[in-house]
């Protein structure tokens, strides 16, 4: 018997080590995301919702960390939060610090002084990964970063992405150092997400960009990746990833900057990714997404988001804004850095060794990356403000000459050399002095807010493009003996709309409140001496929505019985203007903006024009601010910096305008026995568009219906039509009236006439009808047979078009070919009679020089209150001529004096007065010169 010495083996067995499972279709789904948000800020057509493809990214993460973490779990027991940051920072944050410092040396040559400030403090934000919350108390519109937008502005979603990895972990690191129970952290996934959402709906600010309001959907990813959900049925994989697709590409093709978010709109592209990511990779989605051209921009998908928004931003900073083809085309150059940065920053430094055997390593590398761009940004920056002037407000003693009383915008201006008042710097924070009294966002009611001694009280009432205007009224309130009591919510329209306040991400209710609860206060306490009313003229383009939602503010202000005026919105730039100042300190014409993109027609000052609004007065400060009728508005006028961002007045502007509104508001009848405007146009709107058909009616064909003969009565040859061809306005605050000829030798013109046919001289007072205009710019044989006019004829022609001379017509200006101007008086019987018909009473031809082509102002006053009563023809302020009552019997100057009138505007070709100074058309005339109309008042006084 024998015995085995053989050693025993004992043969353990290790669970198996679960690895992370690469998805190739999240690498695609990736691709998809970073598309979307590119199309959305190329602003490429039909893609205005591409921001959801930041919601995919959010969603993904959470996934994809959550995944990451539960598998180490499953492996080692624990969370290894030193290897976990430091793999998130070998990969993340050497890219970002490439970008940030590219930024900081490119904003250095590229932006505005004034703006490299703001840079500077956006590159340190973001490389603390604290971008978001910066732009949050900058109360930044991500969805209408439109106007001199941050480089650095897409930067918050990664801060939110860092935050979230930043408190995640250590939660499921405590997970697992306790031992919960799957079941245990779902729950807890849920709540947390649950409370995210919960919060996004009621938060007021920030929504958008902040974590507390996104973790939400990270909960949404990493839901799924705590779910023991096994493999699913095809039918349910296909369903899922098709549901799931379309949800997202729903939203980036429907939604818009309108669409409140993120809030409940936000469900649809974060439950459409999550089904995407639940399907797994079996299923047509999947595969399509999975294959080589989605993964490939997938796998750039981070250093393409990081690259092409600063392309697109400082590439606007250096040549100004840029069509969609262009920075479609940035943003596929913004591809080549992308790349490099992944073949020769992120990806070596992800998969080395060396960094990644002691995690301290790769933690020292991210804290370099957050330093340096930080020092660059500083270094590059140093000085950037020095220069520009104090940072404190400016007092008013600084304003140029005759400002601190208002009259600098009317009287001389300041010397060649002096510096701009505000300076750039103090721009930014010169504020209306109004305190606390303008209500953030939140607020549905108005403190008590009384400014001045006075015991009866001036009520300024809108959002804060009333609120610029305190300091104006409140000095004319101290000149009347007048109290100011101001009722300002900020983005809050006056008139009754219901609009989404971008910094809430949803329905602006408390806007609605705050505007019933002032009215009813305005109802229920002592009657105001006046009100005035003033808000942003671009909630909306529906004209019959916003002026219903006028006629429901005004309704109960009118029950009032007091004056109210409709202060109409100032011009708006459209661009931050004093950072374009601090860049062109030597030459602020360069930061002109547009006519016709700071000009927007008024409805509602239409309608009052066209006596829609009885007891509500307009007034128009468009020919203060955007003087002339050139193709752009200043900047800076007359020294004084007039904005202080890209749409609202500074408050020495408003300080230098009080005189002049004053005189308006005097002009207007508010105070004393001033005058009171019956009905103005400007002609603002866009070019070719028609004039206000609440204010205007067309004169069409050869003469009136029932008129005693064809020609117009006066031998006209040129049949009128409503066509844009010969009337439309130029978009740039003229109207024009063009004469033009057919291949036949046929005339084509137009005539326009006033709706109002009462426009009529108070007794005891005086009737001022006034235009701006330049006659056709053509002379000589050139102007043959032009006869361009401004006149009224006597209301109750309107009865049936009868009764001419005796109803009375009064030509303010009349001219032919080239010629030097007339003004005349018909009126009695023809021919002959008092007023020698059918010649009428003239003045006879006015030399002017220049009338045609240059604007000139002609009035004529019909004036009830001297004994005789009189009318006088002026030009440019300077009387020429003038009929008084004794020149003519009474019966005749009454019938033809003591009525309304309506005004006329029209070109016509031929006809006996042309042909009387040898100024018939011929084959030499020149069709296509139009007269020009920049504005047309009618005033009463009295």
């Amino acid at each position: 018997m024998s015995t085995s010495t053989a050693p025993l083996t004992v043969t353990l067995h290790r669970p198996p080590v679960e690895r992370p499972r690469f998805r190739p279709d999240i690498e695609g789904l990736r691709a998809v995301a970073v598309l979307a948000v590119l199309a959305f800020h190329a602003a490429v057509p039909g893609f205005a919702g591409g921001f959801v493809g930041v919601d995919v990214f959010f969603v993904v993460s959470g996934y994809l960390i959550t995944g990451l973490l539960r598998t180490e779990t499953a492996n080692t027991g624990r969370v290894r939060l030193a290897e976990f940051y430091s793999r998130r920072a070998r990969r993340l944050l050497p890219s970002a610090a490439v970008v940030l410092a590219a930024v900081a040396v490119l904003g250095a040559l590229l932006t505005a002084p004034l703006r490299r400030a703001d840079l500077e403090r956006d590159v340190l934000a973001s490389a603390l990964s604290l971008a978001n919350w910066r732009f949050i108390a900058e109360q930044t519109d991500y969805l209408a970063a439109g106007h001199d937008p941050s480089a650095l502005l897409h930067f918050w979603s990664l801060a939110v992405e860092e935050q979230f990895y930043l408190l995640w972990a250590p939660l499921l690191a405590l997970a697992a150092r306790w031992a919960w129970r799957r079941r245990t952290l779902l729950g807890l996934t849920l709540l947390l997400g649950s409370a995210s959402f919960w919060l996004s709906l009621h938060w007021s600010a920030g929504a958008y960009l902040s974590t507390p309001t996104r973790a939400w959907q990270f909960a949404a990813g990493a839901l799924i990746a705590l779910l023991p959900v096994g493999p699913l049925p095809r039918a349910v994989r296909e369903l899922l990833g098709l549901g799931g697709m379309a949800a997202v590409l729903a939203c980036v093709l429907l939604y818009d900057g309108r669409t409140p978010y993120p809030g409940v709109a936000a469900l649809a592209p974060t439950l459409g990714t999550a089904a995407i990511v639940l399907a797994g990779e079996q299923h047509l989605v999947g595969r399509l997404l999975a294959r080589g051209a989605p993964r490939a921009v997938g796998r750039l998908s981070y250093n393409l988001y990081l690259w092409h928004w600063p392309v697109l931003v400082l590439a606007e900073a250096h040549w100004g804004a840029l069509p969609w083809t262009v920075k479609v085309a940035l943003t596929a150059a913004a591809a080549l850095p992308a790349f490099a940065a992944l073949r020769w920053l992120e990806q070596p430094l992800r998969r080395s060794v060396v960094l990644g055997e002691i995690p301290r390593r790769g933690l020292s590398l991210g804290l370099t990356a957050v330093v340096f761009p930080v020092l660059l940004a500083l270094v590059v920056g140093t000085g950037t403000i020095r220069g520009l002037g104090p940072a404190t407000p400016p007092d008013p003693a600084g304003l140029p000459p005759g400002a601190r009383d208002g009259h600098s915008l009317l009287a001389a201006a300041p010397p060649a050399d002096a510096p701009t008042v505000p300076n750039p710097v103090q721009a930014r924070q010169d504020f209306p002095p109004d305190g606390a009294c303008e209500v953030d966002p939140a607020d549905t009611t108005s403190p008590p807010c009384r400014f001045g001694a006075g015991e009866d009280r001036i009520v300024l009432l809108g959002d804060s493009h009333a609120g610029q205007w305190f300091s104006a009224v409140l000095g004319i309130a101290a000149q009347h003996h007048l109290s100011v009591e101001e009722l300002v919510k900020q983005g809050c329209p006056l008139p009754e709309l219901t609009v989404t306040n971008p910094q809430l991400g949803r329905t602006y209710h408390e806007c609605d409140t705050w505007r019933a609860n002032s009215l009813a206060r305005l109802k229920d306490g002592p009657k105001p001496k006046l009100i005035v009313v003033s808000t942003l003229n671009r909630y909306t383009a529906d004209r019959a929505a916003l002026l219903h939602g006028w006629e429901q503010t005004l309704a109960p202000l009118r029950e009032l019985n007091v004056p109210i005026v409709y202060l109409q919105d100032t011009p708006i730039p459209g661009r931050d203007v004093p950072a374009c100042v601090s860049g062109h300190p030597d030459t602020t014409s360069a930061c002109d903006f547009p006519r016709a993109d700071g000009l927007w027609a008024d409805p509602l000052a239409e309608e009052i024009a066209a006596g829609t609004f009885p007891g509500v007065r307009s007034i128009e400060v468009d020919s203060v601010l955007c003087p002339g009728s050139g193709p752009s508005c200043p900047a800076v006028l007359e020294h004084v910096l007039l904005y202080r961002d890209d749409s609202h007045l500074t408050n020495a502007a408003a300080v230098v305008l009080t005189a002049r509104l004053d005189q308006l508001l005097s002009e207007a009848g508010v105070f004393g026995n001033g005058w009171a405007t019956l009905l103005h146009d400007a002609f603002d709107g866009p070019a070719g568009s028609r004039p206000s058909e609440a204010v205007w009616q067309y004169d069409l064909g050869t003469c009136y219906p029932g008129c005693p003969a064809a020609q117009w009565g006066t031998g006209e040859l040129e049949t009128m039509t409503d066509s844009t061809a010969n009337v439309r306005l130029d978009g740039r605050g003229s109207l024009e009236i063009v004469p033009t000829r057919d291949a036949a030798g046929r005339w084509s013109s137009g005539r326009i006439e006033t709706r109002r046919a009462d426009l009529a001289a108070p007794v005891g007072g005086i009737l001022r009808l006034e235009a701006e205009l330049a006659l056709p710019a053509v002379n000589g044989q050139a102007a043959a047979g032009y006869w361009p006019a401004f006149w009224a004829l006597g209301g109750t022609l309107r009865d049936g078009y009868t009764g001419w001379p005796g109803v009375g017509e009064f030509d303010v200006l009349e001219s032919v070919g080239g010629r030097g101007v007339f003004g005349t008086l018909h009126c009695g019987t023809t021919p002959g009679g008092p007023c020698r018909e059918p010649g009428g009473l003239g003045s006879g031809e006015q030399a002017c020089a220049d009338c045609w082509g240059a604007f000139h102002t002609y009035t004529v006053e019909i004036d009830r209150s001297t004994s005789p009563e009189q009318v006088r023809w002026l030009r440019d302020g300077t009387q020429y001529y003038q009929v008084t009552a004794d020149q003519v019997d009474p019966a005749a100057w009454d019938q033809a004096v003591h009525h309304g009138v309506f005004l006329i505007l029209n070109v016509a070709v031929g006809g006996n007065l042309p042909a009387a100074y040898g100024s018939s058309p011929s084959a030499a005339t020149e069709p296509g010169h139009p007269m020009k109309v920049a504005s047309v008042t009618v005033s009463a006084r009295g």
